[in-house]
């Protein structure tokens, strides 16, 4: 053996050594040099006599890397029940809530449910072809979904699959769809407008951005017609909107996207399914995956508006899911902790402060009651969660009155604080106004005379609920909403029949445009009225009432 093949075993034997010594788990890459070393003056010597001893060592390491030694451990556990879209499994010693489980149908799960023996999951797709005894394996991983700005102009299913065609959604990032919600050093006060487009909730319950609006009302009488209207007067500003239904008919479904897109909103809006017939892990999950897009967006500093389509159905689908997985009734069937099903998920809206972006949430959750009962156990939790409620009556609808918001019992937290000044000045006393014209009204259709003060208000309240009508779908901005208001409040409005407003109205806002579109143009951008505009529009009101008087005597 030569001086050289001495050196290089000399040096193969105190790198085997050293790494004995210092890493255990190194062994196996020791035993490995010895082989090597064992073979060099057998093998290895002719090529070994026209290299250097470094360059052999450094070659050796190269080598000794790729032999590696791995152990893995398997969380293992073996379906005992199966059915309603919940399984039961023993095993899985190492699992953690709501972590996610493979099933050999390639469904996955998600744990909800931790005892001493058995584990609950709650598949996220069909239970089809999962049998007794058929071994789960846990993954380690949390649920997540993707986002993204791609998202916006689709719909897609709680897991943030589309649905719509199959082109597929290149997303930006995955999350996990629970996730702490900003404290409140992190937060910053709610004072900016968020216009909804009809006029009884902009002049009386004033939403702002970052606000938690309840919507209350029965089956039937407009709830989602308000959400829809709120996203469609977001057509032109940088409001992104994220539209849940959770539960809802596919029709019902169907026919809101077809509102969005001829309202020329879809582009900016993303609208999440879980349908009726969906598994129950996907209506109980749809809420939280669509905050979790709606969060991607406030990260980036932009404004959300998410509407929750019905938490009734949510809570609905929880009980459901609780009852399978054996926790016990309380209220109503419900299980104790529905109250942390939804704090949770509307603490997420929120207004950040400049410091974290100074994006915001503005959630519109949905909830259905039962002939008029806002005292039932899901709708005083969601009231004691949100920041204010917008409750509908159905007596109020039935009459004609639409949106029959019963303004007794609505109520914005927030209120004239996410007001522009020239709303503010406006509708300042108009609450009041409408609120004693419903109760002189209710009093005097029992009376065979009224005093002339009392008609005068009667009259003037009817003008007032006249001028708050509107159709479905039909949005109004905060610019015509300050005229028609304006002209109200000076009295233009005094002489015009209230069967006649809508038209007046109308008519009104046509010739304000065509004969001062300065002005309207000052309060959109400024949002506030100066001395130089109010001149301007009532000299154009006193034109218009001139020719309004002359129309009405050509037609009588």
């Amino acid at each position: 053996m030569t001086d050289l093949d001495l050196a290089a075993q000399i040096r193969l034997s105190e790198l085997a050594d050293r790494l004995r010594e210092n890493d255990p788990l190194s062994i196996g890459t020791a035993l490995f040099l010895d082989q090597v070393k064992a073979k060099v003056s057998e093998q290895l010597t002719p090529k070994l006599r026209s290299m250097s001893t470094d360059f052999v060592i450094k070659e050796l390491l190269t080598a000794s890397q790729a032999q590696k030694h791995r152990v893995t451990i398997r969380s293992v556990g073996t379906v005992q029940h199966i059915g309603n879209g919940i399984a039961t499994l023993s095993g899985l010693p190492m699992v953690h809530l709501e972590e996610l489980v493979s099933f050999p149908n390639r469904v996955q799960g998600m744990v909800l449910n931790l005892d001493v023996k058995h584990v609950d999951v709650i598949l996220l797709g069909p239970d089809t072809g999962i049998r007794g005894g058929d071994l789960a394996e846990a993954t380690g991983r949390r649920l997540s979904i993707p986002v993204g700005m791609s998202f916006l102009g689709r719909v897609v299913d709680s897991l943030g699959r589309p649905l719509d065609d199959n082109r597929p959604i290149m997303p930006s990032e995955f999350r996990n769809i629970e996730r702490i919600a900003p404290g409140v050093i992190a937060r910053a006060p709610v004072d900016t407008p968020l216009y909804t487009g009809t006029k009884k909730i902009d002049a009386l319950l004033p939403l702002g951005r970052g606000q938690r609006e309840l919507i209350v009302g029965d089956r039937q009488i407009g709830k989602t017609t308000l959400a829809i209207d709120t996203i469609l007067s977001q057509k032109g500003t940088d409001v992104k909107c994220v539209y849940v239904s959770i539960g809802q008919k596919k029709t019902s479904v169907l026919n809101a996207i077809e509102t969005l897109k001829a309202g020329g909103v879809m582009n900016q809006t993303t609208v999440m399914v879980s349908s009726p017939d969906d598994p129950p892990a996907l209506r109980y999950l749809a809420p939280y995956a669509g905050v979790t897009i709606a969060e991607f967006f406030l990260d980036l500093g932009m404004d959300v508006l998410i509407v929750y389509d019905d938490l009734s159905k949510h809570a609905d689908t929880y009980r459901e899911i609780s009852l399978l997985l054996r926790r016990p009734p309380g209220r109503e069937a419900y299980p104790g902790d529905v109250f942390y099903l939804h704090s949770r998920l509307l603490e997420r809206a929120c207004r950040l402060n400049e410091e974290n972006g100074g994006g915001s949430i503005t959630a519109l959750p949905i909830v259905t009651t039962q002939r008029g009962d806002i005292s039932s156990y899901i709708v005083t939790n969601l009231i004691s969660i949100t920041d204010g409620q917008i409750v509908l009556d159905a007596d109020a609808f039935n009459k004609g009155s639409k949106p029959a918001i019963d303004i007794g019992r609505s109520v914005s937290r927030v209120g004239s604080a996410a007001q522009e000044p020239a709303m503010k000045s406006m509708v300042g006393a108009l609450k009041l106004e409408l609120s004693q014209y419903e109760e002189v009204a209710r009093f005097a259709r029992f009376s065979t005379e009224v005093n002339d003060a009392t008609k005068q208000q009667i009259e003037r309240g009817q003008r007032v609920e006249a001028i708050l009508k509107q159709g479905p779908h039909k949005p109004v901005k905060m610019e015509d909403q300050v005229i028609l208001f304006y002209a109200l409040t000076k009295g233009f409005m005094d002489t015009v029949d209230p069967a006649d407003i809508p038209e007046f109205s109308k008519e009104m806002l046509v010739y304000v445009y065509n004969h001062a579109a300065q002005c309207v143009d000052q309060i959109r951008y400024r949002g506030d009225l100066n001395q130089e505009i109010e001149d301007e529009l009532i000299r154009e009101f006193d034109n218009f009432i001139s020719y309004w008087e002359k129309k009405v005597k050509r037609t009588s």
